[in-house]
């Protein structure tokens, strides 16, 4: 027993479990890791007095000679924090190897000890119920702490970060062990972080202990950035977004700080963002921010500088898997979703055993109805990780595709069920939900992505056609304004909200929505049509996020929709404005033969000179842009008879026709009447009443032949 306490004996053991804690850890063996770092702590040097084992006022112990010699090399350039890190590096190891197999608690009670509870500055017996339970709710709500003082131990700014780190995963783990099932009974806002309140009242009061100089010289960002988490978490978003760019600034190689930030952001055009653009750091990873923020975003507006950006830094990173996903999210949001499905593949075969974003490439396959790609893509990545969110995703939207909703409800539910925060999995069951008619359960499915990503317009624009199936027209517009708003350049936006004003009698603002569709559609081409396939079955038709379509082929030229045409025709019937509604009906008439494609064509170069912002009156200029009847002799070559790239003969060009012939009729132009009548009869639309048509304008020809005889 003497030997084994010599110091030289002792000190060669320290050093040996401490280079086996770090192997092991390294080679992620966490429960070896976490057996040597605990045998290395419990070792007491032979003369020491274990009551003063843990004195953290002595300052003596601060000397780089007074501690033992580091295994590894410490990151701070600051000579305090790295005497601190040094003579906490044992401890360091055992609150680790507790983090990496997940007993959060105990990691954080190896630096902040029950008796100086790691979340607070009181002592136990001092916070009441409504202190640890009730998170704060905003600035006026939110208790600030009275404190004069550092309330921590002295402690590193590394250790201090891992255990209040920790405190805030587990008070996570809690809450989702307390929610319990996904939308079930006590899923939802019922349950909280219990930690928030406490983290947030201790770190504001560590902040306020440090001076201007200590910030500025010392910081690192980290303790930045987990305070931005616990106030955005609090919903206290503006002073959230502050300490995030404070994160960002000390440590802009963070990219969990970024993220954060983005997700605070409501949109690229508001005032909040153009503040926080200008405060950032100059610098590669700002660029990377800008990129993220304009895919989550999902607009088309500044999709042309988005990649110009990408390319840039793709020459730098040509095989970054980052910016490769980022450039095939952009084509994916800008509807190319062949170009977006080859940037996938190509990841996917670089890298097999990839799953991250997988679950968009399965939308995408979905959108496209590539059923045999989504099922080897699906056997892969249950081959590779069944019990990944990713996987799940995938594996949902192939049974979706087959039909089976309700085993694609199920497989969305593991996803949330491994996280609770994995946006696609609310969405994608939401959808699952309508095609359900569970229209209650589609609407907290909803209302849970949006409370994720509030930039997330698939989730708005769920929650629109949730509440339009429930004939709640007023509380479906607000939603799909809520979509449009964010997706302004999406024709199908436009044309739900002029839905629900035709549907709550307010049929002038039907019209101005229902143009702004026809000038958002100029943004797109259209597809190949055919008498069967127009513009019910084209990209913009689709459900947002999904929806079953054959593969498009893009023909270069844009045409207006005929059916958006042919509702402004209704409405402005229902106005009264008759003349105004034969005008829309030709028009319909007219995508048949693409007559309208020089013209459409101007004005796809003019709507871009306008912003399509929800509170202009822009729309209306641009929509007379489109829809005027000018006297320019090339357009009135293509009324003649256009150039063979329309929509062809559909329903509701036939609707459009007889309406036309009806009106010609009651004007006495019984010539176009007959000849109208006649087309429908041979393009086998309406065929009945085009025929009866043809009798009654036959009959008052014989009538007034009679007469005049």
């Amino acid at each position: 027993m003497a030997g084994l306490l010599d110091i030289n004996m002792i000190t060669e053991l320290r050093d040996s479990l401490s280079e086996t804690a770090a192997k092991c850890s390294e080679r992620c063996l966490y429960q070896s890791a976490k057996w040597a770092a605990e045998l290395l702590t419990s070792i007491a040097q032979p003369d020491e007095d274990p009551s003063n084992s843990d004195d953290e006022s002595d300052s003596s112990m601060l000397n780089a000679d007074a501690v033992p010699r580091p295994l590894f090399s410490t990151t701070s350039d600051d000579p305090q924090e790295a005497a601190l890190e040094r003579k906490e590096a044992h401890k360091y190891i055992l609150a680790k190897s507790y983090f990496d197999t997940r007993e959060y608690d105990r990691c954080a009670a190896v630096f902040l000890p029950q008796s100086a509870p790691a979340g607070g500055l009181l002592s136990s017996e001092k916070i009441n119920k409504a202190s640890a339970f009730t998170p704060p709710k905003g600035k006026k709500s939110r208790r600030t702490l009275h404190a004069t003082g550092n309330p921590f131990p002295k402690l590193s700014q590394k250790s201090l970060f891992l255990a209040l780190y920790a405190r805030y995963i587990g008070g996570e783990k809690r809450k989702d062990e307390e929610s319990e099932m996904v939308l079930g009974p006590n899923d939802g806002g019922q349950t909280i972080n219990r930690e928030l309140s406490g983290l947030g009242q201790s770190l504001e009061a560590y902040f306020s202990s440090q001076n201007t100089e200590q910030l500025r010289t010392r910081s690192q960002g980290w303790l930045e950035y987990l305070y931005g988490i616990v106030l955005s978490k609090s919903k206290n978003e503006s002073a959230a977004r502050e300490w995030l760019v404070r994160a960002v600034h000390r440590n802009p190689f963070h990219w969990g700080a970024w993220e954060e930030l983005a997700t605070l952001l409501p949109s690229t055009n508001d005032s909040v963002d153009e503040k926080i653009r200008q405060s950032l750091p100059q610098s590669v990873m700002t660029l990377m921010y800008h990129i993220h923020l304009s895919i989550d975003l999902s607009t088309t507006s500044d999709s042309s500088s988005t990649f110009d950006s990408l390319h840039e830094l793709l020459q730098v990173f040509p095989t970054s898997t980052f910016l490769l996903t980022a450039l095939a999210l952009l084509h994916y949001h800008s509807q190319d979703f062949e170009a977006a499905a080859q940037i996938f593949q190509q990841i996917l075969t670089s890298h097999p055993h990839r799953l991250d974003a997988l679950d968009h490439y399965s939308n995408i396959l979905y959108v496209m109805a590539d059923r045999p790609k989504l099922s080897f893509l699906a056997h892969l990545a249950t081959a590779t990780d069944k019990f990944r969110p990713e996987t799940c995703c995938v594996v949902g939207n192939y049974y979706s595709l087959c039909s089976q909703h309700e085993k694609a409800v199920m497989y969305f539910r593991r996803a949330l069920t491994l996280d609770k925060s994995f946006l696609s999995a609310w969405t994608l069951m939401g959808h699952e939900y309508v095609e359900m008619k569970n229209t209650h359960a589609a609407i907290e499915s909803y209302r849970r992505a949006v409370d994720l990503n509030r930039k997330d317009y698939r989730a708005w624009y769920g929650l629109g056609q949730a509440y339009e199936v429930l004939d709640m027209a007023f509380y479906a517009l607000f939603y799909y304004q809520r979509a449009a708003a964010l997706k302004p350049y999406d024709p199908k936006m436009w044309q739900a909200v002029g839905s629900c004003y035709a549907k709550m009698g307010r049929v002038e603002q039907s019209i101005k929505a229902l143009k702004r569709a026809l000038v958002a559609g100029t943004y797109y081409e259209t597809v190949t049509p055919t008498p069967t396939n127009s513009f019910n079955t084209s990209i913009s038709s689709q459900t947002p996020g999904r929806g079953r379509q054959q593969k498009p082929e893009p023909t270069g030229r844009k045409l207006l929709d005929p059916e958006t045409l042919y509702q402004i025709a209704t409405l402005y019937e229902r106005l009264g404005d008759v003349e105004e509604a034969a005008r829309f009906m030709e028009l319909t008439v007219a995508q048949e033969t693409g007559s309208t494609a020089k013209r459409v064509g101007k004005a796809s170069f003019a709507a871009r000179r306008y912003k399509m912002d929800d509170d202009t009156d822009d729309d209306d200029d641009v929509a007379t842009e489109v829809l005027s009847n000018d006297s320019d002799s090339d357009d009135d070559d293509d009324e003649a008879g256009g150039d063979g790239f329309g929509t062809g003969t559909t329903p509701t060009t036939s609707k459009a026709r007889l309406w036309l012939a009806r009106w010609a009729v009651r004007r006495g132009d019984l010539d176009m009447a007959e000849r109208l009548a006649e087309e429908l009869c041979v393009d086998g639309y309406e065929v009945e009443e085009a025929k009866g048509l043809v009798r009654e304008v036959r009959g008052r020809r014989e009538a007034e032949g009679e007469r005049g005889g």
